[in-house]
């Protein structure tokens, strides 16, 4: 037997072991269940109550609503040491929130603006950004209710609805926002996959 052949061979035993042993180990953290690798615990429905996943169509908005009026006492206690009283944003270092309003039709200029106003393409997606990540102190931390009626101030703010608006799930799918046309669909085949 020539050397490559040895090398080869005990690779392949080596191989079969260590395969052998993890097939062990998974079976017996499948039957502690523990899943596959040993990790974790097995998720209960409940467990996932309080995650919500919104598609920028507005699947996954839950029910609840809020308005203009209510969102903009909300903004001032949770949100505008951040992004500033009047969504101006607040350069300071360490608490900076970026500005919200304003900028609209810089995206495609040499000095473009990122905010709800001119960069955000779905009204829905405003509220599943609000609702996993602000407020930054205590993310996740505001209720449905809550989150629909800060969406309602952020977006009357930016002249997107009106000053009175109420919103909730199918109001809010709703909402045209200035730069949905903005964007160039990306042709990549895996895209669709994500749809």
């Amino acid at each position: 037997m020539s050397m490559r052949e040895c090398k080869t061979r005990r690779l392949l035993t080596g191989g079969a072991v260590v395969a052998g042993l993890l097939a062990a180990a998974a079976g017996t953290a499948q039957a502690e269940g523990k899943g596959p690798f040993g990790l974790g615990a097995p998720v209960e429905e409940g467990d996932l109550a309080g995650f919500t996943t919104v598609q920028p169509d507005g699947r996954g908005l839950p029910p609840g609503s809020g308005n203009v009026a209510q969102g903009a006492e909300i903004y001032a206690q949770q949100c505008a040491a951040c992004h500033g009283e009047k969504l101006e944003g607040n350069p300071a270092e360490g608490i900076g929130g970026p500005v919200l309003i304003g900028g609209r039709g810089s995206l495609a200029s040499e000095a473009p603006k990122k905010t709800v106003e001119s960069y955000w393409p779905y009204a829905p997606t405003l509220f599943d950004y609000v609702k996993r990540s602000m407020p930054f102190t205590s993310p996740g931390s505001l209720s449905d209710e809550e989150v629909y009626a800060v969406s309602a101030y952020i977006l009357a703010e930016a002249g997107i609805v009106a000053g009175d608006a109420t919103l909730d799930a199918e109001s809010l799918a709703a909402v045209e926002m200035p730069n949905r046309n903005g964007f160039i669909p990306d042709p990549r085949p895996e895209h669709q996959l994500y749809r």
